[in-house]
């Protein structure tokens, strides 16, 4: 049982994460100009892997 809900949560997420790539941004209206466009990705992802290691680390004690 456990197993099969693993499972399901492995797929649905992989469908939510591959349904989110293929959207597409609005471009913004030719009388304005375009934000400065900046990735938010690098940071999150290390506080991200920070916050878990900190998890597994209480988590053991």
């Amino acid at each position: 049982m456990k197993r099969k809900s693993i499972n399901f949560l492995l797929i649905a997420l992989f469908l939510l994460i591959s349904n989110s790539g293929f959207s597409q941004i609005v471009p913004p209206a030719p009388n304005q100009r375009p934000g400065p466009g900046l990735p938010i990705d690098g940071g999150v992802v290390v506080l991200l892997v920070a916050g878990a290691a900190y998890g597994i680390k209480k988590l053991r004690k």
